[in-house]
């Protein structure tokens, strides 16, 4: 028998069809790129967020979980909230220049 593990087949109940191939939802794990090609995208915004001021890192191209650890880097040295996903770091409040600074010291060097 084929590879038919049952947890890749939880949601489908019988098919008939003998070359049928279940779907899985595994998605390749993009490879973060250097930080000095990294173009990061640094601005701010307050529409849609309730009145509030947030400051937005775009452009991260790389996994989740480096997305994270540049994400806690910032909200620490920042001390404020924020959170990551989307290759979009969202820090609660208006930090623009000391973020871009704080890019800078970690070596992002294509930072605006």
């Amino acid at each position: 028998m084929k590879n038919n593990d049952w947890k890749d087949r939880l949601n489908v109940v019988f098919s008939t069809n003998p070359d049928f191939k279940y779907e899985t939802d595994k998605t390749d794990e993009i490879e973060t790129l250097d930080k000095k090609q990294q173009k990061l995208r640094v601005s701010i915004e307050k529409k849609g967020r309730g009145g509030k001021t947030v400051t937005l890192v775009k452009g991260f191209v790389g996994s989740e979980e480096d997305l994270k650890d540049l994400s806690k880097i910032l909200k620490t040295k920042c001390g404020v909230g924020g959170s990551a996903k989307d290759g979009e770091i969202i820090i609660q409040g208006e930090f623009k220049e000391r973020i871009i600074d704080l890019l800078k010291s970690e070596g992002y060097t294509q930072t605006r």
